[in-house]
Parts: structure tokens; C-alpha cells; sequence
């Protein structure tokens, strides 16, 4: 049976392509609004991308067939 790809997390997560490996990068939550009360580290943090957790990353590579 074909794999599909779940959408919503396709849109979210994208797959790099390096020499050891593929990384699941993502952005952080909570950049919205109400971030003037956030310090500026907190703001720096959340404008940066992340690695997806490990523990999540099973999930999300069977969610992702391409991955």
C-alpha cells in the first residue's frame, strides 16, 4: 500500500539532507503575540529554528514517508 504524507506536519517540519544523516528542523511555538513581555532572550530563542525532539522524531519521520 502507497504511504501519504500528513500534510499538517509536512507544512510544519521540513527535512535536511546532510553528510550524517537527515535533521527534522522546525520553528518555535508561541510567536504569535503577548511576546513583549517575553526578555529578550526568550525573543531571540524563539525567532531561531530547532531540531525536533528525539523522542518525536520516530513519529514524525512515519508521518513524513520522504524523510
Amino acid at each position: 500500500m502507497k504511504l501519504k504524507t500528513h500534510k499538517a506536519t509536512a507544512k510544519k517540519i521540513r527535512v535536511t539532507q546532510g553528510k550524517k544523516g537527515s535533521k527534522l528542523i522546525t520553528r518555535r511555538a508561541g510567536q504569535d503575540h503577548f511576546n513583549a513581555r517575553e526578555t529578550g532572550r526568550v525573543g531571540q530563542a524563539k525567532r531561531r529554528t530547532r531540531a525536533v525532539d528525539t523522542t518525536l522524531a520516530t513519529t514524525v519521520r512515519r508521518q513524513l514517508p520522504y524523510s
